[in-house]
């Protein structure tokens, strides 16, 4: 596959200490998009720095409308695969070539399959889409996509799906899905998604529509 038409979209939020190093890593592999989600420190100018093509939201928009923003970066960009990567440092830039090499053998779409889960709702999606759909891990951060399975649904996120939308549609509608198994990395930073109720409120609330969408 030529690097050229890969697009790693990293959605960002207050990610300064980290973001720079991350993008210095993954450029070789292909085109960088970081999309700044409303920071209020210097994520964007230091991604920028590094090599990054930055999104800029002026209000936060929360992970899905980050990563709404950054596919539609790399649609109009032309980019063939459009790979997703946290900014936190928990991703190792070594899985690239692994999950590129699913999409060369013939996958639609690649979804990681984290050794830890943060909260017991994520379990419970885990379990609940392994049964109905055979994705382990809907919530890893990490997934890579075909351009076409996106242009097929439009869109990336329509309803706060904590990033599980297209993977779910993907398999809904008979793509090629693989998955790798990882270990993930520990977090430089403290986690953005919200204190214990808000956060397992939203994974419940992303289980119910991803089911019933």
């Amino acid at each position: 596959m030529a690097r050229l038409k890969l697009a790693i979209v990293i959605p960002a939020l207050n990610e300064e200490k980290t973001i720079g190093n991350i993008v210095e890593s993954i450029l070789i592999h292909g085109t960088t998009i970081v999309v700044d989600d409303g920071s209020y420190d210097n994520t964007a100018k230091v991604a920028e720095d590094a090599g990054a093509i930055v999104v800029r939201h002026r209000h936060n928009f929360g992970y899905d409308g980050a990563l709404n923003s950054g596919f539609e970066k790399a649609i109009s960009m032309g980019c063939e695969v459009i790979l997703t990567f946290d900014a936190d440092g928990q991703h190792s830039v070594a899985l690239i070539d692994d999950y590129l090499s699913e999409i060369d053998h013939g996958a639609d779409v690649v979804i990681g399959i984290r050794n830890r889960r943060a909260r017991l709702s994520e379990v419970i999606f885990s379990w609940i889409s392994t049964k109905l759909w055979n994705i382990k891990d809907p919530q890893c951060g990490m997934k890579a996509y075909r351009s076409e399975v996106y242009k097929c649904l439009g869109h990336f996120d329509s309803y706060g799906s904590i990033g599980t939308e297209l993977c779910i549609f993907a398999a809904k509608n008979n793509f090629e899905i693989a998955q790798i198994p990882f270990d993930v990395n520990e977090r430089v930073d403290e986690p953005r998604f919200g204190g214990f109720w808000g956060a397992n409120w939203k994974v419940l609330r992303a289980i119910v529509l991803g089911i019933l969408k």
